[in-house]
């Protein structure tokens, strides 16, 4: 005789027996209905999962940055610094997988500034405000074509119900000490959505130069040589602070207003030490000293409209921005020149006033339609304005006088205005997908170089109007999606910065010089890439890139002074080896490794000399994260750069190494992070010139790289019933940041 049993769970109440059975004879054996209504409380359901470092997708690759752990006490550009195929010049020049003129937006938005300003803002971010990083190297055709890529930092902004937030503090000390601090903010309720981020952050380094730099006649001969020591040291306070309010009318309807403030005061000294000799003795020795003050701010503000048709899945998003930005800079410069028993010969006080002041409109309006049959068109136009106005009033000092000296003075007044407009279709099958852009862009600028009663005013016009085609295929090799091919062909366009157009010279030191071009015209780029990828473990990508007019930084040697000043070489080329690599060895060890090969080179003139290098370029950057129990994990890399083209200088291979541990607290909202950076000290630049005219040199560069660091981040509010934003990017998305 078999018995059975008849047992009941039932989710927040007590398990029980409903009934026993022995053959036909059924008993009952407990009261049911009052464990039915017994009621248990449960704890918390709480679901972890750690993001990972890099989402890869066949138009982008995401980095989420709080995966990496050594984010909390760096700075933005640290970071973007160990952003794998992200490089970062000695002069704070952006490059993506080997191509720079980058355009970077913040949340969408475009900063207007490149190469060292750009550099000294993003500096000013703290890597606690950061959320993400995205990099596209095919933008489609909604985006500008200016830039050889785009890298999108995005920055925290929490899109769950309730009140949410997070701060974090990180200090790092090399020789310097520096400090990165952040708090985010976010208010959701109903219809309303509000979001801040607030970050200070301290940066101090130095910079030590030694060049060696020779000259010879027309035979060849070696008449003269200088060696030149120079020193900068610099520290910089920078504060950012972001608004942001998203309101929900309707289901269908969405306004948005945003403002963002940055503001950064920097003071720096320059010191400079020479010896020049003639074939053999020294002829004479000289000093220089600078000191520089700077202070910058930027203000943005931005609204924006996105509105839904109904269900039909079309969309009209529309916005508006406007950017202000000042700066008020000065410089203080002493030069003396000395015989070789140390009797003066020469001394020169001079001071610049650097005021300046930029101004930009853009209005912005996209339209997206789907179709039938899995066929969507999109299509927008964009209008900016842009001024610009640089100030440069050089000042001789005679004791405590000051008398403007107009040879050396400048006032430069940049003027451009700009309309694009595209079209984009794509359709998609069950294993194809094709998209087919076109984008017409027009520019108009002016450019006017005042003068004064000794320097003649000058001006020059620039209007053109170009098309750029974009085509993007997308296979899957099978019915799940591992495997995907892809195809982009595009055409791009890099117009040169406004500094960069500006044809006044400006002083570095008592041998180096460094000018604008007026004549410069954009460079053009047609990309084509083939890439592979399989799930989120492997992405190959082999692309040759063709370039005319390109913008290239020459080095034009007048006696024995260097003078460095942008003009357009003919052509170049780059074919690039892209491979991205991530793995999971163990269940607590993650891998992430790119390698990139790449074979450059360029054909042009130079000031009559033939310009024609080639090189090969191998660049390794390799990730390891670890997770122990207890809340404890770790991470240790490294980065190599093989020889490289920069202007006319050739740079040696160098590499750094990182590693870091955080331990998790406050159950698991808090964490302590401890990382160290470049931890033998060895990113150091080794240049040496190539194609220079009856001239070369040799130099060496370093600066504060290694450094050891703490952070402390906590995450606080309710992260329940989450709501999905409908702000988007508005219009200063696709600016190309030329100032």
């Amino acid at each position: 005789m078999k018995t059975y049993i008849l047992v009941i769970f039932l989710i927040a109440s007590s398990m029980f027996c409903l009934a026993q059975t022995t053959g036909n004879k059924t008993q009952q054996t407990k009261d049911t209905s009052k464990s039915i209504l017994k009621n248990i409380k449960l704890k918390e359901v709480v679901i972890q999962a750690k993001r990972p470092l890099l989402t890869m997708e066949i138009d982008k690759i995401t980095v989420n940055v709080a995966s990496m752990i050594s984010s909390a006490s760096s700075n933005t550009l640290e970071v973007l610094e160990k952003t794998p195929g992200v490089q970062v010049s000695a002069s704070g020049d952006i490059s993506l997988n080997g191509r720079g003129g980058v355009m970077v937006l913040i949340d969408g938005r475009q900063t207007y500034m490149s190469g060292q300003d750009l550099a000294n803002y993003l500096k000013s971010i703290p890597g606690g405000n950061l959320d993400k990083i995205e990099l596209m190297d095919n933008p489609p055709a909604r985006y500008d074509a200016a830039g050889n890529g785009v890298i999108n930092i995005r920055l925290k902004k929490n899109r769950t119900a309730g009140f949410t937030g997070s701060v974090s503090s990180g200090y790092t000390q090399g020789k310097f000490a520096r400090n990165n601090d952040a708090l985010n903010l976010n208010y959701n309720h109903k219809k309303i959505n509000i979001f801040s981020n607030i970050g200070y952050s301290y940066d101090r380094n130095y910079t030590a130069d030694t060049y060696n730099r020779s000259f010879y006649d027309d035979a060849g001969v070696l008449t003269n040589s200088v060696l030149l020591n120079n020193r900068q040291e610099y520290k910089s306070n920078g504060f950012n602070g972001n608004l942001g309010l998203d309101y929900s009318a309707t289901p269908n309807t969405t306004y948005g207003f945003q403002v963002s403030l940055n503001h950064i005061q920097k003071n720096s000294t320059f010191n400079s030490a020479s010896r020049n000799f003639g074939t053999i003795q020294l002829d004479s020795i000289g000093s220089g000293y600078t000191n520089g003050k700077d202070e910058r701010t930027n203000l943005v503000t931005n609204l924006n409209l996105l509105h839904k048709l109904g269900k039909t899945g079309r969309e009209l998003s529309a916005d508006a921005s406007y950017l202000h930005y000042t700066g008020n800079g000065n410089q203080s410069l002493q030069n003396k020149v000395y015989g070789p028993d140390d009797s003066p010969l020469n001394s020169t006080d001079f001071l610049y006033l650097l005021p300046s002041t930029m101004t930009i409109y853009t209005v912005k309006a996209d339209y997206v339609h789907p179709l039938k049959n899995k066929l969507r068109i999109e299509t927008g136009i964009k209008w900016s304005t842009v001024k610009n106005d640089n100030v440069s009033d050089y000042y001789q000092v005679q004791g405590e006088q000051q008398v403007i000296d107009n040879s050396q003075s400048n006032h430069f007044i940049y003027r451009e205005n700009f309309l694009g407009a595209y079209l984009s279709a794509q359709k998609s099958w069950k294993q194809l997908g094709i998209q087919l852009g076109m984008r017409a862009e027009h520019t108009s600028a002016d450019g006017n170089q005042l003068g004064n009663a000794v320097i003649t005013s000058s001006t020059f016009s620039k209007d053109y109007t170009q098309l750029f085609p974009s085509l993007f295929i997308n296979y899957k090799l099978d019915t799940v999606s591992r495997n995907t091919l892809g195809l982009m062909i595009t055409r791009r366009i890099n117009r040169p910065n406004y500094q960069l157009l500006n044809p006044f010279l400006f002083y570095r030191d008592q041998y180096s010089y460094s000018s604008g071009n007026p004549d410069l015209n954009p460079q053009y780029q047609y990309r084509y890439e083939l890439k592979y990828q399989f799930k989120q473990l492997l992405r190959i990508g082999l692309s040759y890139n063709h370039f005319t007019n390109v913008i290239f930084q020459t080095t034009n040697v007048v006696d024995d002074k260097f003078i460095t000043k942008p003009e357009n070489v003919s052509e170049g080329y780059m074919l690039l080896l892209n491979t991205g690599l991530s793995l999971a060895p163990a269940r607590w060890w993650n891998l992430n490794a790119d390698v990139l090969l790449s074979r450059m080179g360029l054909n042009g003139n130079a000031y009559g000399e033939k310009l024609n290098p080639k090189t090969y370029v191998a660049r390794i950057n390799i990730l390891n994260q670890l997770q122990f129990n207890k809340g404890w994990s770790a991470e240790f890399g490294g980065y190599y750069a093989s020889r490289d083209l920069n202007g006319q200088t050739f740079t040696s291979g160098m590499f750094r190494s990182n590693a870091g541990i955080q331990k998790k607290v406050l159950k698991n909202k808090g964490s302590i992070r401890l990382s160290m950076d470049d931890i033998f000290h060895s990113w150091k630049y080794h240049n040496n010139s190539i194609d220079l005219k009856q001239a070369y040199y040799n130099q060496t560069s370093e600066s504060d790289t290694r450094r050891f660091g703490i952070a402390f981040t906590y995450s606080f509010g309710s992260d329940t019933f989450s709501r999905k934003s409908k702000h988007k990017d508005n219009a200063l998305d696709d600016e190309k940041g030329r100032m």
